[in-house]
């Protein structure tokens, strides 16, 4: 990478951080908890979503910003459960940006609770952009294997939780969850780490609370 594209692409993320910065802040005066859901393609995002929206439903106003290169079909799952869903497609490019979140916010309701974003299926490019999320979660499936958090340590030392999915599988893979644990809080020692599972209900719960918990934070005085 040449002189010119490195300033080129500071510029790039110096702007988008200071639109995140804003992003963020108008939502917190909104009291809507964002979070940002990153992992490969097919780790589960839009299934946990689903099974998530059953949760948070009776109890808070959750919405959905939907992040693909094409297609509405995620946003499609999403609006079918009751929950309102926005799809960004990006045409190729393997990450949102924090403008892409700031055109869809006017259309957002302003009693929303939670807002989930889920990015584009890539371990690399999401880690570099700030979306003006509250929280970044990093998912990781079981079929995925559990060398990724040394593979792609930047999703993982940029994040605040790590959810591993697919835990109904683990019988059936050679999957070692104390190693991803471990490998990932030597990376990042404050991760909050999850095990899941869409298809059983695993860990959903305990998930929920602790959206719960950092959202009451964001509202807490002074935060």
């Amino acid at each position: 990478m040449g002189k010119k594209e490195v300033i080129v692409l500071k510029d790039l993320l110096g702007t988008n951080k200071k639109i995140a910065a804003e992003i963020r802040e108008e939502l917190r005066k909104r009291g809507i908890l964002a979070v940002n859901l990153m992992s490969s393609p097919g780790s589960g995002k839009t299934s946990l979503l689903e099974k998530l929206a059953d949760l948070i439903k009776p109890r808070a106003r959750m919405a959905v910003i939907e992040g693909d290169i094409e297609t509405e079909r995620d946003a499609e799952r999403i609006r079918s459960r009751g929950i309102p869903a926005w799809q960004i497609t990006t045409g190729g490019a393997c990450h949102l940006e924090a403008k892409m979140i700031g055109r869809i916010l006017p259309e957002a309701e302003p009693d929303i609770d939670l807002l989930f974003i889920e990015n584009v299926g890539n371990l690399v490019c999401p880690a570099s952009y700030e979306l003006g999320e509250h929280l970044r979660c990093v998912l990781l499936s079981t079929p995925e294997g559990d060398d990724k958090p040394k593979k792609y340590p930047k999703a993982f030392t940029t994040s605040d939780c790590l959810i591993l999915t697919k835990a109904d599988l683990l019988p059936y893979l050679p999957f070692d969850v104390e190693r991803v644990k471990k490998e990932a809080l030597e990376l990042n020692p404050k991760l909050e780490i999850f095990l899941t599972s869409a298809v059983r209900g695993d860990g959903l719960h305990e998930l929920v609370d602790y959206f719960f918990s950092e959202r009451r934070k964001l509202q807490a005085p002074g935060a």
